[in-house]
């Protein structure tokens, strides 16, 4: 009874009243900002993942395609895609708040620093991995505070299911979860503390599995294909001082001194700092190997700007010069939301900014002039994701060539539905001989149609023996294991086909491809039925220059460039 009358008290009302109005005020600015912008490649791309569901992605955990096919299911337009970004942001807001009443915070400056923080506005509507990171990442903070307090199977059953959520959403899920056991490791006295782990675990298998079945592209892309050359001390500081804008550039300094200069006075806060400072180090020293994007330390700012409130009730401030540079802060940042919202013309010309605008009547441009067919294009993700999105479809493709990186679209069974049909063939190249048609619309374009389509994206090449050297133009047999992944037979002979296949060895220093050797016409008597392998003995000429090489296997129709089909070898001449 005590606590319902403290819960009514009029005082109590009063106090929450002003976040109510800013909550309204948050989600009405992301509603309008959601609906009114085109949608971004990368969310057309996990729109895709929204309709081909599955436990896992080349890139990320399916939770981003959860999100997408809530809003999706009521509307097929740019809300409808962002919809569940909006309301999972206004939530995390709340949930914070809550969180902090048992700090006292004040209610200004928590309206204040929260609206200051420029990747909360970024991740209030976009619909990208991060916007559900984000959002079990509070709520795993939400009941981890109750959890410490109050060490229940509920409590654990809650986490469990929260932890498997989290690392459905994005793999840096684990980060925060390790950094809080970091914090307060009594927690593996706790016999609930372990039915959570396991918990987590079994929710987690089937995304294991998937891993499992599709090689761990996980493993290999933060291994093996994660772009870095080398050390480089700046990365570090120019990815620091690139937090200090996401967090705001005026005020953001701020939030790191008074986040550090906290008194800790629990457990839980304990539990911000350590996944504070952990999370900030870690990019930041992956910097110094690793491409690593600014967005990725998003679950930093959640302690960050949580330490930072609780640290101006400790010390009782009510600064007028921070209020007015928060003050300014946000007026900037609703300024830029609202103009960018207008379309102005100017903003259009900035490249992040571009993403934004036109697509829409591309894609229809494109779709007036070749109906249902098949837009393959290489070498990119982005537009081939706009297209389907733009036309409710799947048929945008993106064609993977052995000049770029595996996709999604290299797993999707896409491929399979055009062979031997009819499809346009879009590039931003004029190739000659090949394209016959030109358009601008987002720039200048060159299409053609490609009849009889004949592509080899998923036949495998395992090299059996991948370890040897070479004399400067020596001949060296390198033994192969070829595998027909598809549904169906596949002849790879040219006999009465349109366009010629071939395999190529294709050589590498560094990034460049500086050599290609085709096989010998042996390799056109392959047939294999779906699932079926066979060894080929592929003669290779080392190449008349001393380096180290890296080699991949290539097969090639026109008027395609051939794809990646085998693993990089690392050989060297000598």
């Amino acid at each position: 009874m005590q606590d319902t009358a403290i819960i009514n008290t009029p005082a109590q009302t009063k106090y929450n009243k002003p976040i109510i109005y800013f909550l309204l005020l948050w989600t009405a600015l992301n509603i309008l900002q959601a609906s009114t912008l085109e949608v971004h490649a990368d969310e057309a791309y996990y729109w895709i993942f929204s309709r081909m569901m599955d436990w896992g992605f080349y890139y990320h955990p399916p939770m981003v395609a959860v999100f997408i096919r809530m809003g999706d299911m009521l509307m097929h337009n740019e809300l409808g895609t962002r919809l569940a970004m909006v309301i999972s942001s206004t939530l995390s807001i709340y949930i914070i708040w809550l969180m902090l009443k048992r700090y006292e915070v004040s209610t200004k400056w928590f309206i204040l620093l929260m609206s200051g923080v420029w990747v909360f506005h970024i991740y209030g509507f976009t619909a990208t991995p991060d916007a559900p990171l984000l959002f079990f990442t509070v709520l795993f903070y939400c009941f981890y505070q109750q959890y410490i307090d109050n060490n229940s199977w509920k409590l654990a059953l809650i986490l469990g299911i929260v932890v498997a959520c989290l690392m459905y959403s994005k793999y840096h899920g684990i980060l925060v979860v390790s950094f809080t056991l970091l914090s307060n490791l009594k927690l593996l006295r706790r016999p609930s503390f372990y039915f959570i782990v396991f918990l987590a675990l079994g929710l987690y298998v089937p995304h294991i599995l998937w891993q499992y079945h599709h090689n761990f592209p996980a493993i290999n892309i933060s291994l093996f294909e994660r772009e870095g050359g080398g050390f480089h001390f700046n990365a570090g500081s120019d990815f620091f001082f690139g937090q200090l804008l996401l967090g705001g550039a005026l005020t953001s300094w701020y939030l790191f001194y008074a986040s550090f200069t906290t008194r800790i006075q629990d457990k839980f806060m304990r539990a911000l700092q350590v996944n504070m400072v952990c999370t900030f180090a870690f990019f930041i020293l992956s910097s110094l190997k690793a491409t690593v994007q600014l967005h990725y330390a998003l679950i930093g700012f959640v302690p960050l700007v949580m330490l930072a409130l609780i640290n101006l009730k400790e010390r009782g401030l009510n600064p007028k010069w921070l209020y007015r540079l928060s003050i300014t802060n946000i007026a900037l940042f609703v300024a830029f939301r609202l103009c960018v919202v207008s379309g102005f013309d100017i903003l259009k010309g900035n490249e992040q900014l571009e993403a934004y605008f036109g697509h829409h009547k591309w894609a229809d441009a494109i779709h007036a002039k070749i109906g249902d067919s098949y837009l393959v294009m290489k070498n990119e993700y982005q537009d081939p994701s706009r297209y389907s999105y733009y036309t409710n479809s799947l048929k945008g493709f993106a064609y993977d060539s052995r000049y770029y990186r595996t996709t999604q679209f290299d797993m999707w069974p896409f491929e399979e539905q055009f062979q031997h049909k009819r499809v346009y063939y879009l590039t931003h190249d004029k190739i000659p001989n090949v394209t016959t048609d030109s358009m601008t619309i987002r720039g200048k374009w060159y299409g053609s149609w490609v009849e009889d389509t004949r592509t080899y994206q998923k036949v495998k090449c395992k090299i059996l023996s991948p370890n040897f050297a070479f004399a400067p133009g020596q001949k060296h047999v390198i033994n192969m294991r070829i595998t027909n992944p598809y549904s169906y037979t596949i002849n790879l002979s040219n006999k009465n086909q349109t366009h010629p296949l071939t395999l190529e060895a294709c050589i590498l220093i560094g990034e460049d491809i500086v050599k290609t050797q085709a096989s010998g016409d042996d390799f056109n008597n392959i047939s294999l039925k779906p699932g079926e392998q066979t060894d080929y003995a592929f003669t290779l000429t080392a190449p008349e220059k001393k380096a180290n090489y890296l080699l991949f296997f290539s097969l090639r129709t026109e008027p395609f460039q051939g794809g990646r089909n085998s693993d990089g070898i690392s050989f060297t001449v000598k």
